[in-house]
């Protein structure tokens, strides 16, 4: 017993008082999961072989995948940790050298639905836009990191995200996302982007027991950056970002009614709650190693996870009425972060530092006080997820200030209960919507839904969303904003360290904090999610696949309204498919999104045990690799095995409960 508790005090002195690396550092083994996919695309789009029904074809099998996806992510936090760059490097010409010395390009078109698919899909036109929708919560954390909700790492994140809504419910894998019909086109690159926030996390929270895992990667005590400091806001940030989902399918849900929006998010935050509270009893039972300062005594993530959709929708109805921007108000929420962590405000730094855990409020102020620091990731989380979800980056914005306008119109004919009277002009088809869209008015059926979403003052609110939806993304106005708001954030975090306001500059005294997730921390957070989830774009969804599309959509001669319709086409058939034919992004990725809470779960479930079975922290770096290479194949493994064998399942004609059907 004596023994045991003595391996339990080394093991959580292994994992504290570390004061992390260096921005470059994180950065450089970062950029290792990008080459990689980029490796992997490289070779996928020279040889390609058709898919089957069974997932089989289309890309590389499920070894080669591990060893293009994974194995660099590993080795960059491990073995070639110390000297990522080389890794990088060596990814990043192994990349070239496929692309440019292997055979011609495979030929690619516009994919076709399958006649199985087909079968299942229900034709018809542009579905229309739900009432109503949910945010998501996020539900994964302990350990190292924590899985993005709604999808991981998620970012997140990865965690398939499922709502109800009116009877109905939606799903979101491979960033493929439908509410009673109506779906927005796949983002591969966000789905490649949170795929790899998740399997970062899977592979950190188990190496970081082990010496091969670099401390300089482990959480820091206090002040400092380090690998999986930031992979813990990566997959706040990355939950904001697939919570902008319905704010972008219906603009009136920052207006709806305030209490039932709170009441669903409640409902849905408890079964999070109770993972957390899991959790605490585990860690407390088995007197499994702990470290206090990273959250408090019983607080945990999943705790922060349940609770920051609960602020979130609190602050609906101040976005309303004060008419500013989410990312101002993230940033506002951040500025007040910082100043309540100061000696000018509550002094929360002190209070961190130096209060004695006397009380159950001291006991987790760590937790406690970085939840407004965590809002506001959030928060800047999903004012991306508004610019990267839509067709275009001004789509969120200019559809709440057209629906403002449309809102004061029916108000204003309205007053009295008269009679109703169309207005002469309908904000959303303005010459901006018809460059957009292609198309100058819907028929005057599909814009009345004043009877079924709701009536101001009698008005009607003539909102013509389907269009909208179906409009051609353009991710060249996708990238730009995103590469402007990248400028911002790492502009803003220079500023912020050149003044000190966070601290001073001698080590352990200030700077990032994420104990407390003060100024520094959240700029950070933005800063490179924002520009990695642009480099996903940039290097995917414009480079490597950007001739995966008709060849007549750089066609100058081309109508906007002729691209709107072929998108559109494009973006049906993309959807009724069950095969990621394009194989973007990877199969691997893929499912990694489509089952990523049962794979956070399987990981903490084999890290516990691994933990318990081994003395890890004496464990020599070959016997570590070899513990951390099965584990990951098997992190892996049971989500590829699952989902083929589900596809073999569909291609006999036995697929009643898939999700293409079942949720339809």
């Amino acid at each position: 017993m004596e023994g045991s508790h003595n391996y339990k005090q080394a093991k959580e002195d292994f994992v504290s008082g570390t004061t992390g690396s260096s921005i470059t550092h994180v950065n450089f083994i970062s950029l290792v999961a990008l080459t990689s996919v980029a490796l992997y695309a490289a070779i996928q789009t020279r040889t390609r072989k058709p898919r089957t029904r069974s997932g089989a074809g289309a890309g590389s099998g499920f070894f080669a995948s591990w060893a293009l996806l994974i194995l660099p992510m590993l080795l960059a936090m491990t073995l070639a940790a110390d000297y990522p760059y080389v890794l990088w490097l060596s990814v990043l010409l192994g990349g070239c050298a496929a692309w440019v010395l292997r055979m011609p390009v495979v030929e690619r078109g516009t994919p076709l639905p399958s006649t199985q698919s087909q079968s299942r899909s229900q034709p018809g036109s542009p579905a229309r836009l739900g009432a109503g929708a949910g945010v998501a919560v996020g539900t994964a954390a302990g350990g190292g990191g924590v899985s993005g909700g709604g999808g991981g790492g998620g970012g997140g994140g990865g965690v398939p995200m499922r709502e109800r809504e009116g009877g109905e419910m939606w799903t979101h894998t491979h960033t493929k996302m439908k509410t009673k019909g109506v779906r927005l086109p796949p983002l591969p690159a966000l789905s490649t982007y949170r795929a790899h926030m998740m399997l970062m996390t899977v592979l950190a929270i188990l190496a970081v027991d082990f010496p091969v895992f670099p401390r300089a990667l482990a959480k820091c005590e206090t002040f400092g950056v380090s690998l999986m400091d930031l992979g813990v806001g990566s997959f706040v940030f990355s939950q904001g970002v697939v919570s902008a989902i319905p704010l972008v399918k219906d603009p009136r849900y920052l207006r709806a009614p305030l209490l039932p929006k709170l009441f669903r998010v409640v409902r849905k935050s408890l079964p999070v709650i109770a993972l957390g509270g899991v959790r605490v009893l585990f860690v407390k039972g088995t007197e499994y190693p702990e470290h206090v300062t990273e959250y408090g005594v019983h607080w945990n993530f999943f705790i922060t996870l349940a609770v920051l959709p609960i602020l979130q929708v609190l602050l609906h109805p101040l976005l309303v009425y004060l008419q500013i921007s989410i990312s101002m108000l993230g940033a506002l929420v951040a500025i007040v972060q910082q100043l309540a962590l100061s000696r000018f405000g509550f002094g929360w730094q002190d209070y961190v530092l130096f209060a004695p855990r006397a009380s159950l409020v001291s006991m987790n102020k760590e937790g406690l006080v970085s939840l407004l620091g965590y809002l506001s990731i959030q928060l800047l989380g999903l004012s991306a997820g508004t610019i990267v979800l839509p067709p275009t980056p001004s789509f969120f914005s200019r559809r709440q200030k057209a629906l403002a306008k449309a809102l004061d119109g029916a108000a204003g004919v309205g007053v009295g209960g008269g009679g109703r009277k169309r207005r002469n002009s309908d904000p959303v088809d303005s010459d901006e919507e018809e460059e957009y869209t292609g198309k100058t008015r819907a028929k005057p059926s599909k814009l009345r839904q004043a009877d079924r979403d709701g009536d101001v003052g009698g008005g009607q609110l003539d909102l013509d969303l389907d269009l909208d939806l179906a409009a051609p993304r353009q991710l060249d106005k996708t990238a730009t904003e995103l590469c402007a708001y990248s400028i911002v954030w790492w502009a803003l975090l220079g500023m912020v360290r050149l003044a000190g306001v966070d601290g001073g500059w001698k080590q352990g005294e200030g700077g990032v904090s994420r104990r407390m997730v003060n100024l520094s921390y959240i700029l950070w957070v933005a800063a490179f999610n924002v520009s990695f989830l642009l480099c996903y774009v940039v290097v995917l969804d414009l480079w490597i696949y950007a001739d995966a599309g008709d060849a007549s959509d750089s066609d100058p001669a081309t109508s906007a309204s002729t691209k709107a319709r072929m998108q559109s086409k494009r973006t049906s058939a993309m959807m009724k498919m069950d095969d990621n034919d394009n194989d973007n992004p990877p199969r691997l990725l893929e499912v990694i999104n489509e089952y990523g809470l049962y794979v956070f779960l399987l990981a903490n479930v084999l890290t516990g045990l691994i933990n318990l079975s081994m003395s890890t922290m004496y464990m020599s770096d070959g016997k570590a690799m070899l513990v951390l290479s099965v584990y990951s194949m098997v992190c892996c493994g049971v989500p590829w095995i699952i989902s083929r064998r589900k596809r073999e399942t569909e291609g006999l004609g036995l697929g009643v409960g898939s999700e293409d059907t079942k949720y339809k």
